[in-house]
């Protein structure tokens, strides 16, 4: 099997980010292929980092180059190639999927991408807090509110809260201060980061702390997972979430080197 004719195969493209966990699952399910090629490397070309297979340029299912203008993405993504092992696995390859959607997706629809990002901000994650119990409403305050009022200092607009699933209108000021700052992302594969970032941890907020550098990534996925490590406390954690939410934690790995150096 050619590069392209896997990359065709197992890559992951489109205008919309596909489930991390659903393609995972799919990819584990298909037989995987042996390893065709020996070694891959870095090569520098155009003023762009090429991800080489024994020399020659990887493809994107829809036939674009894997290059990136970032070395430190490109290192991470020939490292995924060069992991040892016979066999080629899709799915312990999320930043191959990831950029592979950037390129293909993301280049020709970022603006598209940068309206979902603000669309998300207008009921995110960390406006809507618990009533009960007294215990979850204060870990949510000490976990939330810094973040929360760290971001809005830095776009000059303010959030509003609401209790429970009450819906509660974002100010039009508050999603165009938060659109002027995602505009600046760069497309695609920053703005693929960004956008995977904010899916996987629910929220906009959480994306641009990690982007403003007000968090590390280990504190917002902590902040993402506030409610569910509550709740894991309480009532101990399932087998299952704990393998589906170990592979998020690669996807949003992934997504966050993007975010910072793509």
């Amino acid at each position: 099997m050619s590069t392209d004719e896997f990359l065709a195969r197992f890559g992951a493209a489109g205008q919309r980010q596909p489930d991390p966990v659903a393609a995972a699952q799919k990819a584990m399910r298909n037989a995987l292929p042996s390893r065709f090629y020996e070694h891959a490397a870095v090569l520098e070309r155009d003023g762009l980092f090429h991800v080489a297979l024994d020399g020659r340029t990887a493809r994107t299912p829809a036939r674009n180059a894997l290059a990136v203008t970032s070395r430190p993405v490109a290192e991470a993504l020939a490292a995924e190639w060069d992991a040892p092992s016979d066999k080629i696995d899709p799915a312990r390859m999320p930043l191959t999927r990831l950029v592979n959607s950037a390129l293909d997706g993301v280049a020709d629809q970022h603006e598209a991408v940068r309206a979902e990002i603000v669309r998300y901000a207008g009921s995110d994650a960390l406006c809507y807090r618990a009533g009960e119990p007294q215990e979850l409403v204060a870990l949510q305050e000490k976990t939330w509110e810094p973040i929360r009022h760290e971001v809005e200092a830095k776009i000059g607009a303010r959030f509003i809260l609401a209790q429970g699933i009450v819906f509660a209108e974002q100010p039009p000021t508050t999603l165009q201060a938060v659109a002027r700052h995602v505009a600046a992302i760069p497309a695609p594969v920053a703005l693929a980061g960004a956008h995977n970032v904010m899916t996987l941890t629910g929220s906009t907020l959480l994306m641009l702390a990690l982007h403003f550098g007000l968090r590390d990534a280990d504190a917002i996925w902590a902040a993402a997972h506030c409610d569910e490590d509550y709740q894991i406390g309480i009532w101990g954690q399932d087998e299952d979430a704990a393998e589906r939410r170990a592979i998020r934690r690669t996807e949003y790995d992934a997504a966050v080197l993007l975010l910072r150096h793509g």
